[in-house]
């Protein structure tokens, strides 16, 4: 009995440990973020999709480590997709798998710092801690392991042939390099549009897409499901920005980039399409124009503006009654229906006096009247609504709510 009791109690503060960690989660991804982004190769990866993934596959780590913490019976969790995926990209972007390695290592190093102390914090007893720290060894074992093999996997399966070489010559067009562009058989000199997609039949839609319009196309192939392309035309079709999610196949998410004119416009509208894919793949669009995303996407791609951004003007619409829902929701229909009062009260089927009384709470939550900051705020709650960014702080004073 005296040994079930103790098993139990273990438990018990292993879990109030998990828990601890849980509510520390936005400072714990910060400080992780900032250890693993100061361990660079000699040539660190210039590819959007890299980065970005750098941020998600953080995310996923943490949350494999505590949920690995929280569980008290049955064989280790799978592997998360995210961590799987940043491999193949790091081996596709040339970023040593020694680097990729140590950041796995300093990453899972800074998250025991935070787990023994919040276990001191809670009085765990010494051979519990050395079960605990335990499970996370094995853990990060467990992880390089399965990252390892998936970049030896991703180096030996790359495209082969004229395939690869066509990627290759791509991507040393894109980092400026002198290249003879003539076995890509595309012209350079004309008008460009970059896209961006990934999901299942990435390759042949955009096949598909290029036809319909009648232009020039350029595609190459960057991961499973994943696709890079330009449609070359004297004169971008007006038809191709006036596409919809329905032309698309479900599950795939794909990013125009805007018009643009040689060597120069070729490589500024794939960077727009990269960083729209990112916006796509968050939302349930679909189907995203860089125009329509840009500060979005420019938010994604920037820790600090997108952090201080929740903090501004999200954490504070979030304290009052039912958590600042009410006075959420009128800020966002307010923004998709151009800023007009009557047209949001309309549309979430309430007066124009309670979308007023909302709006008015949320100026006295921020501080700042909504003409000064509504372009800003617009942002930082479109960036909550698609699930970013993890605060690196929260706001825990209660203002009141209408």
């Amino acid at each position: 009995m005296r040994a079930a009791s103790t098993a139990s109690e273990a438990r018990r503060v292993r879990g109030e440990v998990a828990a601890r960690l849980r509510s520390r989660r936005g400072e714990i991804e910060e400080a992780v973020l900032t250890r693993v982004r100061a361990i660079a190769g000699p040539v660190e990866a210039a590819d959007p999709a890299y980065a970005i993934g750098l941020r998600l596959a953080v995310g996923a780590a943490i949350e494999y480590g505590l949920e690995a913490l929280e569980r008290t019976s049955g064989g280790p969790a799978p592997i998360p997709i995210p961590l799987l995926g940043q491999a193949r990209l790091a081996a596709r972007n040339g970023v040593d798998l020694a680097v990729v390695l140590r950041r796995y290592m300093a990453g899972f190093s800074l998250l025991e710092d935070f787990v023994i102390e919040e276990a001191l914090e809670t009085g765990l007893a010494r051979e519990a801690l050395k079960s605990l720290l335990g499970t996370q060894a094995a853990l990060l074992d467990r992880l390089a392991v399965a990252v390892g093999d998936e970049y030896a996997r991703e180096t030996k399966c790359r495209p082969g042939g004229a395939e690869r070489g066509h990627a290759e010559l791509v991507d040393r067009l894109l980092a400026g390099e002198q290249a003879d562009p003539a076995p890509l058989a595309y012209e350079l000199e004309s008008q460009h549009v970059g896209i961006a997609a990934s999901g299942p039949a990435a390759g042949d839609t955009i096949r598909e897409i290029a036809g319909r319009l009648g232009c020039r196309l350029l595609l190459v192939s960057r991961e499973e499901q994943t696709a890079w392309a330009w449609l070359g035309a004297r004169v971008v079709p007006a038809e191709l920005y006036e596409l919809s999610p329905f032309d698309l196949p479900e599950g795939l998410a794909m990013a125009l980039g805007e018009p643009g004119e040689g060597l120069a416009g070729w490589r500024l509208t794939h960077r727009q399409a990269v960083a729209g894919l990112a916006v796509a793949r968050l939302g349930s669009a679909g189907l995203v124009r860089y125009a329509d995303a840009c500060l979005i996407a420019g938010a994604l791609e920037n820790d600090l503006l997108r952090s201080s951004l929740h903090d501004i003007y999200v954490a504070p619409l979030t304290t009052g009654r039912n958590s600042g829902v009410a006075v959420r929701e009128a800020l966002s229909a307010y923004f998709l229906v151009g800023r007009n009062v009557s047209s949001a009260a309309a549309r979430l089927g309430t007066s124009r006096n309670t979308i007023a009384s909302r709006l008015e709470a949320a100026e006295r939550r921020l501080g700042r009247p909504l003409i000064r900051c509504g372009t800003p705020l617009e942002i930082a709650l479109r960036l909550s609504e698609l699930g970013e960014p993890v605060p690196s702080r929260q706001f825990t004073e209660s203002q009141g709510a209408p």
